[in-house]
């Protein structure tokens, strides 16, 4: 797990509220700014990759890739690229494409598994074309990936970014295995977000640096800024779901709660609730037993322990991390952008 306890005062993020989305998409904007024709290069990739002679897959993954998205994670891909100085070629644009495949194959899976019916604010591919086709053109995007990962020719990105498929997928079997159980520790939790959803942040950025021939520590750089943004992305997510405005957030508030999983917001509000409190999570929570005003008094024992404030903070704290992992890095505009992402991720509405 990252470490982000003794970060000095000058590395830490600013103490503020979530105050909407547009710090985070200014910060984003920014980012995209600097590696736009990389970026319209990657999108070209991608609608390229996702076509096939069965109509059914460019359909559905056409559908999800419409739904929008920030795409943060091949960004970084092109920025860290573009920060360590690669010059001419398209690897990066490639690799980033590979990165959002995999990603996207990912959503496909969970949706199925979650059994969500809205993606980014519009109906799930598994809502519209059935879990069966979702999670067929879901292992499509993954064998695309590996196409990608092949094409690329390095032994050393085939190891960082099939390590990181493997990895999600653990993430996400041990999210499975901690669903209902509020037994489960925060080093459990964050055992699992550092699966699911940081190790490909942490891949996006290290892959950079490796078509960029930098050095090992550069690569270790890159990697401990992307798992730790990564966390911190998870943590306000976990947040959101509690606390979001649902049209904003472009899925229904609450999903998590319905579906029994264990976040920081409700192990924070659970050891920090009375009698009355742990029996009500105990009942929704671990014996699945939910009415239909059961959100509404989750919602109110998490504002009334602090558990949104709580977490927060704690993604303060691993986004402070990832500020101070960029610090070998030259003052580039590539460099202040990407510190820039890691500071409003905490701000973000969505």
């Amino acid at each position: 797990m990252a470490d982000v306890a003794g970060l000095p005062a000058a590395a830490r993020v600013a103490d503020k509220p979530i105050t909407g989305p547009s710090a985070a998409e200014e910060a984003l904007a920014g980012l995209l700014s600097l590696v736009a024709d990389d970026f319209a290069a990657c999108n070209r990739a991608i609608v390229a990759r996702m076509q096939s002679p069965v109509a059914l897959i460019p359909q559905l993954a056409a559908h999800i890739v419409a739904a929008g998205g920030k795409r943060l994670r091949p960004l970084l891909t092109l920025a860290t690229a573009r920060m360590c100085g690669y010059g001419d070629g398209d690897r990066h644009v490639q690799l980033a494409a590979c990165v959002e495949f995999i990603h996207t194959a990912t959503l496909l899976h969970d949706d199925v598994v979650d059994e969500s019916s809205l993606r980014r604010g519009l109906a799930s591919a598994n809502a519209i074309f059935g879990n069966k086709a979702s999670v067929l053109v879901g292992d499509f995007l993954f064998a695309r990936a590996f196409e990608l990962m092949v094409r690329d020719g390095s032994l050393k990105v085939l190891a960082i970014l099939s390590q990181a498929s493997a990895t999600i997928s653990e993430g996400e079997v041990l999210q499975l295995v901690t669903q209902n159980d509020l037994s489960t520790s925060e080093d459990r939790y964050l055992e699992v977000i550092e699966g699911k959803t940081a190790a490909l942040f942490a891949a996006a950025c290290q892959v950079g640096a490796v078509v960029a021939g930098r050095p090992e520590e550069e690569e270790r750089a890159l990697s401990a800024y992307g798992r730790n943004l990564g966390i911190a992305f998870q943590l306000v997510d976990d947040a959101l779901d509690y606390a979001a405005d649902e049209a904003t957030l472009g899925k229904t508030v609450g999903d998590d709660f319905r579906e029994g999983k264990i976040t920081l917001p409700v192990l924070a509000a659970y050891h920090a609730g009375d009698a009355t409190e742990r029996a009500f999570w105990r009942r929704t929570i671990e014996d699945s037993e939910q009415t239909e005003d059961d959100l509404d008094y989750a919602l109110a024992c998490i504002e009334r322990r602090g558990a949104i404030p709580a977490t927060i903070d704690r993604a303060r704290r691993y986004a402070a991390a990832a500020r101070a992992a960029l610090a070998p890095f030259p003052d580039t505009a590539y460099r202040a952008a990407l510190l820039a992402v890691a500071d409003t991720t905490v701000r973000r509405a969505r």
